[in-house]
């Protein structure tokens, strides 16, 4: 089976080439990549769940979630990203298409606010898709200089969640 680090790692190898299509086969796992706006799909043996990964944002959201409202936030987060346009600053991406959680339950406090310092491995989010939690970590070690994306709001694909100011 795929871990998420495994899958962000071959997603990026793959958008930075000049491949169009990749699939990779393990033990009855499979990943299929595909670039401009084609959706990812993973199959697993069976028994196990797993979520889909998007590569491209803008045409992968419309049939996923609904038309009115994909577009609408897509549009509102790079409005806000240029405000701290620092190059001194690390963004931490959405690895995939989903629901920003800032906590693991409605009633537990959020795992990071702004001022808050995270190393590599810490957990700063969680992203939804398709009743999967994925577990986002900073890989990068600073303080948390700006939370971009308010709690249940639909993110997409390279999407920025928080500004950090690396150490």
């Amino acid at each position: 089976m795929f871990k998420i680090q495994e899958i962000r790692e071959i997603i990026k190898l793959v958008d930075s080439s000049s491949i169009d299509e990749f699939v990779y086969e393990v033990d009855g796992a499979k990943v299929k990549l595909k670039k401009n706006g084609v959706v990812t799909e993973t199959v697993a043996p069976k028994n196990e769940v797993v979520a889909p990964v998007v590569q491209q944002s803008a045409p992968a959201a419309a049939p996923v979630a609904p038309a009115t409202s994909a577009p609408a936030k897509a549009e509102e987060a790079p409005a806000a990203a240029p405000t701290n346009n620092d190059s001194s600053l690390h963004k931490i991406v959405s690895p995939m298409v989903g629901t920003f959680y800032q906590s693991p339950n409605p009633d537990s406090p959020a795992y990071v606010k702004v001022g808050d310092k995270v190393g590599n491995e810490t957990i700063v989010c969680i992203v939804e898709a398709m009743k999967l939690f994925n577990e986002i970590e900073a890989e990068v070690q600073g303080e948390i200089v700006e939370v971009l994306v308010k709690d249940g709001e639909l993110v997409e694909y390279g999407q920025p969640l928080f500004l950090v100011k690396a150490e």
